[in-house]
């Protein structure tokens, strides 16, 4: 499952997805629950600039239509600051909301079970979530290792 050294267990699929409220790049808040009705995409990743990171983030930019006509949102989280993630989703030209789990540091990592204490972030971890909030399916890869972008489009034709 999640390689490294990740706490926790991961959340059970077919069951309800751990709920969290996080500030946005723009720190507005952003609930799961408020999410109800829509499929949710929750991407757990290590850095913001990191170039494993970044090549993700561009791939699901490039393909967000392909979320959109899933009725899915996506929702990339990390353990940087909202400042830090403003300015990466203006570099990137990243329209999705970015997350951060900053403070307390990787809480909702840790609930999801993907914070790497060693090391102090996120590992790669992805959780799809149906519009009713229970997860169905969730992939990860090891750390250096990009995930494939046919895991997404397998995961949202299972919904």
């Amino acid at each position: 499952m999640i390689a490294s050294v990740a706490v926790g267990q991961l959340p059970a699929i077919g069951a309800p997805a751990p709920d969290f409220e996080l500030s946005n790049q723009f720190g507005e808040p952003v609930s799961l629950a408020a999410l109800r009705g829509h499929a949710v995409v929750v991407v757990f990743y290590p850095f913001a600039f990191s170039s494993i990171c970044t090549g993700e983030m561009c791939e699901l930019r490039d393909n967000l239509g392909e979320f959109a006509t899933a009725d899915a949102k996506v929702l990339a989280i990390s353990v940087d600051s909202k400042y830090s993630l403003r300015a990466y989703a203006a570099a990137e030209g990243l329209e999705f909301d970015l997350l951060a789990d900053f403070w307390p540091h990787g809480e909702v990592a840790r609930r999801y079970g993907v914070f790497d204490e060693v090391r102090g972030r996120a590992e790669r971890g992805t959780f799809i979530i149906d519009a009713a909030g229970i997860l169905r399916a969730q992939f990860s890869s090891p750390s250096g290792q990009a995930r494939p972008l046919a895991e997404y489009r397998r995961a949202l034709a299972g919904l």
